[in-house]
């Protein structure tokens, strides 16, 4: 019979099975595992417990990126405890990130459950996890935050109205993302909080209204919902304690045709008299086709003064798609730009749009041909890109009718240069089209240059001017140095009048090297002009 002594000292197996081995170190995890979870989930109240409960969390997602989450553990035993819906919320939040690293329950859809079962009470607790970034390794282009926006937007369906009132309620940049989607995709929910922000004594939410009214109205199909907006925007109107709100109201009001007319001289004024944010040249605009009196007069005023919004009120002149518009609305440019010649390079941009869109050839060239005889040299420099299209732009006719008429009258610098510079930048190397196509835009793009470059070459320091021009749009705009070049070496006795020793080296180097750099001190504006960026 073996003594104590003789026991102790017996060699056991690795795994603890062996004669004489103790049990309790293979034990002891097991029953750590049975006894706290058991424990746990047999107490009718677990809140006193939330510290172990979250250090557990953070063990469990520790131990899940090489081990996987444990069974003991899943989703089911966090929806099976005791707690009050908000830490429920919370300790899901922090175990999400264990998903998918092992086993098929995902915290995640235990959320999406959480969420079915009682919407009103876990939409703004997942409203809560906007702000964690954190990746889930299951997801690897999602995280926390935005798993959150999907499962709200998932399971949305009979719960969409207390889900914007959440949304709204929380105030987080993910919350304003989600609103807009929905304002889009379900502007019925938007329409009626909308409805119910407009009412709301707190301010926020009547703010709020007007928001979210101005985004849900261009995708309110049905009456129900747009004459909510309606109803909306007029109570708001009527509070003079909601002054700063106004001018939103106002917006909706002009946009629905059933309350336009009654609110339209009203909008237009307000709009005439200051910077609105939310009563925006766009917003009034849309009463054009109907009311283009008001309107025109409210622009008038508006651009009457410097620093004004003339580039929205040009660009909204520009996309009205209405015939009868198009006729007044270039009257309008043409009128502005002989009282501010400040505006040459806006006006030039809605000219170039009206083109664009087409039908407008007889109205835009009226009001070149009148800028390029009377206009100060500024106005025409700025128009005189809009002539230097290629062939193949919109209003080509009437395009090259105009550069005929301007190179045939015109001798300042100013012009002459930015007609060359605006020439050879939209007259590109054009590396898409065919070669033939290629070949027949660079020999119209040589003839122009030429012209231009003879006429420009006789003014006052033109020849100086012409060189320093010629060498900086080798320098960056790709392909002319090769094309320049050849041009060169086909008829060197034309163009060494127009290109000096150092113009031409420039144009050599470059051509050799097949480079493209900017020039040195030459800001973008200058290279090319500001009407063609407009």
């Amino acid at each position: 019979m073996a003594t104590p002594r003789a026991r102790a000292a017996a060699p056991r197996r690795p795994d603890g099975a062996g004669a004489g081995a103790d049990p309790r170190p293979a034990l002891a995890p097991w029953w750590a595992v049975r006894l706290l979870g058991e424990t746990l989930l047999r107490l009718p109240d677990c809140t006193p417990y939330l510290g172990v409960l979250r250090v557990l969390a953070g063990w469990i997602v520790e131990r899940a990126r090489e081990r996987g989450v444990p069974q003991d553990f899943g989703p089911w035993f966090w929806t099976a405890l005791a707690l009050p819906a908000e830490e429920r919320a919370d300790l899901l939040r922090r175990l999400v990130v264990a998903d998918g690293t092992g086993g098929d329950d995902r915290f995640l859809a235990a959320a999406g459950e959480f969420l079915v079962a009682d919407a009103r009470t876990a939409q703004p607790l997942l409203c809560g996890w906007f702000a964690d970034d954190r990746r889930l390794p299951a997801l690897p282009a999602a995280t926390v935050a935005t798993a959150a926006q999907a499962l709200l937007y998932t399971h949305r369906e009979g719960r969409a109205d207390t889900l914007v009132d959440a949304l709204v309620a929380d105030g987080h940049e993910r919350a304003d993302e989600l609103l807009s989607t929905l304002a889009e995709e379900d502007p019925g929910a938007v329409c009626r909080g909308v409805a119910r922000w407009a009412v709301d004594p707190r301010p926020a939410r009547r703010v709020a209204a007007v928001a979210y009214g101005l985004r849900a109205a261009p995708y309110a199909a049905s009456e129900a919902d747009r004459e909510l907006l309606r109803v909306a925007a007029a109570t708001l109107l009527s509070r003079t304690a909601d002054a700063a709100l106004h001018g939103g109201a106002l917006a909706l009001l002009v946009r629905d045709p059933v309350s336009r007319g009654r609110y339209v001289e009203q909008a237009a004024a307000r709009f005439a008299a200051a910077h609105d944010p939310q009563l925006t040249a766009a917003a009034l605009g849309v009463a054009l086709a109907t009311h283009q009196g008001p309107v025109l007069d409210a622009f008038r005023r508006r651009l009457a003064a410097p620093g004004s919004q003339v580039a929205d009120v040009l660009r909204v002149l520009a996309e009205e798609a209405a015939p009868a518009v198009a006729a007044p609305a270039t009257a309008f440019a043409a009128e502005l730009l002989r009282a501010r010649p400040d505006t040459a390079g806006h006006v030039a941009a809605y000219a170039e749009r009206r083109l664009a869109r087409g039908g407008a050839d007889a109205e835009v060239g009226a009001l070149v041909r009148a800028a390029f005889r009377t206009g100060p040299p500024s106005v025409r420099a700025a128009l005189a890109p809009l002539v230097a299209a290629p062939g193949d732009a919109p209003g080509a006719v009437l395009r090259g009718e105009l550069l005929e008429e301007l190179l045939r009258d015109e001798t300042h610098p100013d012009v002459l240069e930015a007609l060359l510079v605006a020439l050879v930048v939209r007259h590109d190397a054009r590396p898409g089209a065919a070669p033939g196509e290629r070949d027949g835009h660079a020999a119209r793009l040589r003839g122009a240059v030429l012209r231009v470059g003879t006429v420009l070459a006789r003014a006052p320091e033109g020849g100086r001017r012409l060189d320093r021009r010629l060498a900086e749009l080798a320098r960056t705009v790709p392909g002319f140095a090769a094309y320049a070049l050849a041009w060169y070496d086909e008829d060197p006795g034309v163009w060494r009048a127009l290109v000096g020793s150092g113009g031409l080296r420039t144009i050599e180097d470059v051509a050799a090297s097949g480079a493209r750099t900017a020039p040195a001190g030459t800001p973008d504006a200058e290279r090319v002009p500001s009407a063609w960026h407009s």
